[in-house]
């Protein structure tokens, strides 16, 4: 019993330790202490990919610095804005407001506004 709770912990602690996890910025998604952050999703132009740019707060030099990334500097993708925000859920925020910005002359997209519970 005790070689089978042993191997269990290592095989746990193996998985663990090649888990990504995700960032803005550098900044760990777990690191971030704030009460409001926003979140928007970003369509891909040639690809059918969607990401999703996070501001907490931060200072921003170039707009790609909020894409939440992996370990890899890698962008994540999401199926959606709302696969974001069920991801976002479990660090705690809920969704507070919503409200369009103008991308274009001709679209729009929405900023979704979430506060820590």
């Amino acid at each position: 019993m005790k070689k089978l709770i042993l191997a269990a912990a290592l095989v746990a602690c193996f998985g663990l330790s090649h888990a990504k996890a995700q960032n803005v910025n550098g900044v760990k998604l777990t690191d971030i202490h704030v009460d409001y952050i926003q979140i928007r999703a970003v369509k891909s132009f040639l690809a059918d990919k969607q990401w999703i740019a996070l501001e907490h707060g931060q200072k921003i030099g170039d707009y790609s610095e909020l894409y939440i990334r992996d370990d890899n500097d890698k962008k994540i993708e999401f199926n959606s804005a709302i696969d974001a925000l069920n991801k976002m859920k479990a660090y705690g925020y809920e969704l507070f407001s919503v409200y369009t910005e103008q991308v274009d002359q001709s679209s729009n997209r929405p900023v979704y506004v979430l506060k820590r519970k």
